[in-house]
């Protein structure tokens, strides 16, 4: 094996979860050994590399959680490795419409549009007269590099379905254990309650009345389907039906996390969620695995859409 420098590794993966650490680990082709790092940095690195690219991986510290964790992380990176720019991976919340027929386990990419550069801090602003919450500011696109590549993977996949299955393939060859967990469950167990109807009982759907949900077709396949477009971000978990729907109104998002905005101005990012639930009151971890391994797998993906010299040439932070 070569021998690697901190100047080797120019992508960084930030995840917020431990269950999102392990699938994007899974998805290396090789690991490399650790190096020294900043002094002041505390953060754990997993070293590899995917494709022809050297990543670092991290994750939030256990029980941090938020943008503000997020953008400590992220600035460790920067002065520990030579940082060009960054994917944040993990699950989310999905905001399912008839436009974006988003089920558990799809994956959501930020993805600029007229209203937002991909990502919008929605609880981010002031509260005024007759209590109105005004958002305030805006967040920086993701790099130009990533979006090039998003555009060539969209063309790809116009034409070819995205190979999830050798990626999710590629996990369970590297690490047997994870295909207990980290698999499909099921199209049964996809229950999208209607807006206003809050959950029953305990940490399962088993007490929820099943006839207050909304009737979707049933899907062809189990491939995840790849949507693209703006995500909420914030420090509070979105798990209000009516609220989620009337922001993701409001701001044009589809997918809702607590820890993008934090990279966004001074970590370049683009953001990846495996959805794992409806950013309503029946939230549950049974598709956490899975949505993690669908992200992980995307982030995989994607990178065999950047080339080695396209990093190289991009500025650094």
């Amino acid at each position: 094996m070569a021998t690697h420098t901190k100047t080797d590794y120019q992508i960084g993966i930030i995840c917020a979860l431990d269950v999102e650490e392990a699938a994007i680990i899974s998805m290396l082709d090789e690991g490399h050994p650790k190096l020294p790092k900043d002094p002041a940095d505390p953060s754990q690195y997993t070293l590899g590399r995917i494709g022809e690219h050297s990543v670092v991986i991290a994750c939030l510290p256990a029980g941090s959680m938020g943008t503000g964790p997020a953008a400590i992380v992220a600035s460790n990176m920067q002065r520990s490795f030579s940082i060009k720019f960054g994917l944040m991976v993990g699950i989310g919340g999905g905001v399912w419409s008839k436009k974006n027929d988003i089920r558990l386990g799809d994956v959501v990419v930020s993805q600029p549009n007229e209203m937002h550069g991909g990502v919008v801090q929605w609880d981010y602003g002031k509260t005024e007269s007759e209590g109105k919450f005004v958002r305030k500011g805006s967040l920086n696109k993701p790099p130009s590099v990533l979006l090039h590549a998003v555009q060539a993977l969209k063309r790809h996949a116009r034409m070819v379905d995205l190979d999830f299955q050798n990626a999710l393939d590629h996990m369970e060859h590297n690490y047997p254990k994870m295909a207990e967990e980290y698999i499909f469950q099921g199209e049964d167990n996809d229950q999208l309650f209607k807006s206003e109807y809050d959950h029953e009982g305990g940490d399962d759907c088993e007490e929820c009345d099943s006839m207050l949900t909304e009737k979707r077709l049933g899907r062809k396949n189990t491939i995840p389907k790849v949507f693209y477009g703006n995500i909420a971000s914030g420090n509070q978990v979105m798990k209000h039906g009516i609220t989620r729907d009337r922001i993701a109104k409001k701001e044009g998002v589809i997918c809702f996390e607590m820890e993008a905005a934090g990279l966004m101005d001074n970590f370049p990012s683009l953001v990846i969620r495996g959805i794992c639930d409806y950013a309503d009151s029946h939230k549950n971890k049974i598709w956490q695995p899975y949505a993690a391994a669908t992200a992980a797998a995307f982030a995989r993906i994607l990178l065999g859409f950047v080339e080695k010299q396209e990093v190289t040439d991009t500025p650094g932070m």
